[in-house]
């Protein structure tokens, strides 16, 4: 299972961005994927997921500014920013979850910095 993020860069506050993840070699539309972030010197964070029936689940730091979404025609999940504020400074990681076995499997990562 190979999962490659992309859509990570610089941007000034209040801008937008919107990352990318995509999956292979696994079949992807049964399976739960979200999106988790580490900033410099703290934990890895949940900041969004979407299950196989499109629920979705924000963290409350990003309610009402990202958007989590899937095209299981593409096996691919995006992750819509919008409004975004320095504190969103990160790596941001894809996640998926195997249904079958509960196995995480993670991206490399992108880095996204918003500058002030």
């Amino acid at each position: 299972v190979q999962l490659v993020e992309s859509g990570g860069g610089l941007v000034q506050a209040g801008r937008s961005l919107k990352l990318s993840c995509l999956a292979s070699g696994i079949i992807f539309s049964i399976n739960s994927v979200g999106w988790y972030r580490q900033a410099p010197g703290k934990q890895r964070e949940l900041v969004a997921t979407i299950t196989s029936g499109y629920s979705t689940n924000y963290a409350d730091s990003v309610k009402g500014r990202f958007t989590i979404s899937r095209d299981n025609a593409k096996n691919t999940v995006y992750l819509q920013m919008s409004s975004l504020k320095p504190e969103d400074t990160a790596v941001y990681f894809c996640n998926l979850v195997s249904r079958g076995t509960g196995y995480r499997y993670w991206g490399q990562g992108t880095q996204v910095t918003v500058s002030s």
